[in-house]
């Protein structure tokens, strides 16, 4: 038995990254997918690939930072597949990298909008169905909303919004069955850390690796399994939790990464075919 059979899921920013393992991954374990994403991503390039792997995918693309559109999200779901039982609140932006006195303020606002106001109006629209199936949301916290980042903090402070909001809403939500917890991740090897793509500097990814106890970054379909793990029954008596998937990064001293092995530092050979981990970089903020 697959651990999501006949499961009905919504996953935001769903077309690269993190979000792209996410759908293929839960599609694999028998999930039905709403893949969201903006009209620049490659959402109907996901959901082919799911289809052609023999999963159940759909398309909707729209900026669910605009009220009506994720209202309309939700409405996608019950209307393709007649129910919703998982949230993951994927979607979010990194932009910029600046000590604050320089900090864009144009990107702070975009910070808001694409970090915390879509995993607010997703939170907020799915609920009432998910309560009907006693359903789960897994949302992208960070493991700089616990400690904070350097040339980043605005960052840092939407995720720690998501922590403390995923909790309320845990709390809140319990006595109807309905079960909220968030991934905490550290470096993920995606384009938002790729120093061609992203807003790091060579020097600010080399300090991020070296402060890794485990001296690398994760793989998108490392952090793919705990969402799956979080979304299924496996975790039945877990809401609330903040799972920190960050290579040990919140606990170490000093470059502690840089005493590991070549072997040990090597990233896992993966088996989803995965091939959008380069996001796009919004023009915000530059």
């Amino acid at each position: 038995m697959r651990r999501l059979e006949g499961k009905v899921a919504i996953v935001t920013g769903g077309a690269t990254g993190i979000g792209e393992a996410i759908c293929k991954l839960f599609a694999r374990e028998g999930a039905y997918i709403v893949v969201n994403g903006l009209a620049i991503d490659p959402v109907h390039d996901v959901v082919n690939d799911i289809i052609r792997d023999g999963g159940v995918a759909t398309a909707f693309m729209a900026d669910i930072s605009i009220e009506e559109n994720a209202e309309n999200c939700v409405r996608e779901a019950i209307k393709k597949f007649g129910k919703l039982d998982i949230l993951i609140n994927n979607a979010g932006v990194f932009l910029v990298m600046s000590e604050i006195e320089k900090y864009p303020i144009d990107a702070f606002d975009f910070l808001v909008r694409h970090n915390m106001r879509t995993a607010f109006l997703m939170t907020r629209f799915a609920i009432p169905e998910l309560q009907k199936t006693k359903g789960c949301i897994v949302s992208a916290g960070s493991e700089a909303g616990k400690m904070g980042i350097a040339e980043n903090a605005p960052y840092g402070g939407t995720k720690a919004f998501l922590h403390a909001f995923s909790r309320g809403v845990a709390v809140e939500q319990a006595k109807h069955g309905v079960r909220v917890n968030c991934v905490c991740l550290g470096a993920v090897n995606t384009g938002w850390l790729n120093t061609e793509t992203g807003p790091m500097s060579c020097k600010q990814e080399k300090n991020i690796v070296s402060a890794t106890p485990l001296g690398r970054c994760a793989t998108p379909e490392e952090a793919a399994n705990v969402y799956l793990f979080l979304a299924s029954e496996e975790s039945s008596f877990m809401t609330g939790a903040l799972v920190a998937v960050d290579g040990g990064i919140t606990l170490s001293k000093g470059a502690v990464g840089e005493d590991v092995s070549l072997e040990m530092a090597k990233e896992p050979m993966g088996d989803l075919h995965l091939e959008h981990t380069v996001v796009h970089v919004s023009d915000v903020g530059k």
